[in-house]
């Protein structure tokens, strides 16, 4: 209450000493007119061509908003920066994995992370996350996604994130070591695909990466019929590799891999599928890649 009284005496001794002194030129005697509007608070977005020594997971909030130098050790690569549409603007929450949004958004990360390192990205050990802003940052007005490049030890075996000292921008514009390429796969007791380490090319292996597969708006593989349309679909790419005839013959030829992201990154919008060709009980010494039908002579035992 004093506190209060206090406030109430000192205005009116302002409004006292106004009216008997009278007013200076150039003033007009009102003391709420001629304020400047106060800004509304902007909201956060963080900036691309940031790096971050923690996790994706671990970044993508303001209070975890600590980068580090490029130069320096770290595992996430900030590539781009966008902002979502008006279709968003009266969403209450960020938008969820697999709505057309956020599909939008991985699809304009895809395109500006092939841009920013040089060349087709899932063609080598890196991955690619959308980080959103919080549920209380939207509510605060953030409409920002952000793409996020790592590089894995492998594609394959559901490898680790690795560390660099290093940008990825342009690292696949040459011959990179991060560019996928042969491997000597190995056989559980079932015959189904145990390991598959990195093998050079000019050593025995028996499995090569021969591309990408972009599969249309279809669900996520789960049963046989589902990841036969996938081996199909890759075969396709595989003769596109080695040069051989897409016929009924490619089967007998070579066995295949199809590797999709995982069932969160495909309802993000990640439809890009690694294929890798596969020789059943033998090896080579080289890259298939332009061999020919005579590099892969039709087996049918």
């Amino acid at each position: 209450m004093r506190r209060w009284l206090a406030t109430v005496a000192l205005g009116g001794a302002v409004a006292l000493l106004l009216t008997s002194c009278g007013k200076p030129a150039g003033v007009d005697g009102l003391l709420i007119d001629d304020w400047g509007q106060i800004p509304r608070p902007a909201s956060f977005t963080p900036p691309a061509g940031t790096c971050y020594a923690a996790d994706f997971a671990d970044t993508a909030y303001l209070s975890a908003f600590e980068p580090v130098d490029c130069a320096t050790s770290h595992r996430v690569e900030t590539v781009h920066v966008g902002t979502f549409g008006s279709q968003s603007a009266d969403r209450a929450t960020p938008p969820p994995p697999g709505s057309p949004e956020l599909r939008a958004a991985y699809a304009e990360c895809d395109a500006k992370t092939k841009e920013y390192v040089g060349g087709a990205w899932r063609g080598a050990r890196l991955w690619l996350g959308v980080a959103l802003p919080s549920t209380p940052a939207w509510t605060g007005g953030s409409r920002w996604f952000r793409c996020d490049v790592t590089e894995l030890t492998n594609v394959e075996d559901n490898g680790d994130t690795a560390t660099r000292t290093s940008e990825l921008r342009d690292a696949l514009k040459k011959s990179s070591p991060l560019s996928l390429g042969c491997y000597a796969i190995k056989l559980a007791k079932d015959d189904s695909i145990d390991t598959m380490p990195a093998a050079n090319c000019a050593k025995p292996h028996n499995g090569e990466f021969a591309g990408v597969w972009t599969a249309p708006d279809i669900a996520y593989p789960t049963k046989d019929a589902d990841w036969s349309r996938f081996h199909d679909e890759c075969r396709k790419v595989i003769a596109r590799y080695v040069g051989l005839p897409n016929d009924s013959n490619l089967k007998y030829r070579t066995g295949v891999i199809s590797l999709p992201g995982g069932s969160g990154d495909w309802k993000a919008g990640n439809r890009g599928v690694r294929c890798y060709l596969w020789l059943s009980g033998r090896t080579v010494t080289k890259s298939l890649k332009g061999a020919g039908a005579d590099a892969l002579p039709i087996q049918y035992e």
